[in-house]
């Protein structure tokens, strides 16, 4: 429920909590910093947090048409290292337990940008998280059970369905990704949705690992692409598919596909494209997040590395991975 920015005063650097209060929009100083670069990525840590933390409480679950709530267990982490895990565990829904892992992840990034300040400004961040964490429990309580939070200068208004934050750079909280997630477990039973969240988990864990910067994780179609864009008309690009919970287009196992992108129509050059499987790697149990990444990092945005691979034989290795050939559509 909180924006965070950063602004110089005095030859520091102050770290701003922004929120609205019973008077309207209010600014504190959460910190200060002597050296400038340790500031943006504490700020932006702390707007993940505060979004994924947020978004879940602030919008209906409409699965199966309802109007009910996600649960706010989330907030536990917030103040409380050791609960942290539990944001990796669950069955809720794919979006809530997805959204969970996005703030695991934005924990450990808040950690690593504060691992060079001095112990006051790390002291000043933990109470500020703990101010978040309270405010949204003191809001949640008085629009679930009608206890009104005690009046306090600094207090912090929650408004449902509106929550002041900052999300543009977190994939996966808004509500069209929310929807899709929702339409992608309809129909399926309660172990295919924690195999789902578990398959979803997996995917942002190989994506936050790799270092290649050209992949992008497409949370709804349970996919990583690399795709190393250039003018040819042909031009190949690497997909990291999970299991779809209802199986549908035959995504029943983990796969790794290279593809090639035709024109629809060769004779004009503003068609669009369709991918077409050059060749595939299904394997039936979970690869690890390591072999994902590393993998990724091998594709590297290169076509020349992708073009190697393609012709890779079926029952063979794509050259540097344990991902076995098996199966070419074009043969």
């Amino acid at each position: 429920m909180t924006v965070y920015s950063q602004h110089p005063s005095r030859g520091k650097m102050q770290v701003l909590a922004t929120y609205r209060g019973p008077a309207g929009v209010v600014s504190s100083t959460v910190t200060s910093l002597d050296d400038t670069t340790l500031v943006a990525p504490i700020v932006d840590a702390l707007n993940r947090i505060s979004a994924c933390a947020t978004v879940p409480v602030s919008v209906h679950d409409a699965r199966d048409g309802r109007a009910a709530y996600y649960p706010a267990d989330h907030l536990a982490a917030l103040t409380d290292p050791s609960v942290r895990r539990d944001l990796l565990t669950g069955a809720h829904s794919l979006w809530y337990e997805y959204v969970k892992a996005l703030l695991h992840d934005s924990l450990l990034y808040l950690d690593e940008s504060v691992e060079q300040v001095p112990e006051p400004v790390r002291l000043a961040i933990s109470a500020e998280l703990d101010a978040e964490a309270r405010g949204l429990r003191e809001a949640l309580a008085g629009f679930s059970d009608g206890i009104d939070p005690p009046a306090a200068p600094n207090q912090r208004v929650w408004d449902f369905t509106a929550p002041f934050v900052s999300f543009g750079d977190v994939d996966g909280l808004s509500g069209e990704t929310r929807r899709r997630l929702d339409r992608a477990e309809q129909g399926v039973g309660a172990e295919r949705v924690r195999t789902g969240a578990a398959d979803l988990r997996l995917l942002l864990d190989a994506y936050t690992r790799s270092t290649n910067d050209g992949v992008r994780l497409l949370v709804e179609d349970f996919t990583i692409t690399d795709d190393p864009f250039d003018e040819a008309r042909e031009s190949l690009f690497l997909s990291v598919d999970a299991p779809l919970p209802d199986g549908a287009h035959d995504r029943t196992d983990w796969q790794v596909v290279i593809c090639r992108w035709v024109a629809d129509d060769p004779e004009d050059e503003d068609s669009g494209a369709t991918g077409e499987p050059v060749l595939v790697c299904r394997r039936p149990a979970h690869p690890s997040a390591a072999e994902l990444a590393e993998l990724l990092n091998l594709s590297g945005g290169s076509a020349e590395r992708l073009a190697g691979w393609a012709a890779t034989p079926v029952g063979e290795p794509l050259a540097g991975t344990s991902f076995v050939v098996t199966e070419r559509p074009d043969q």
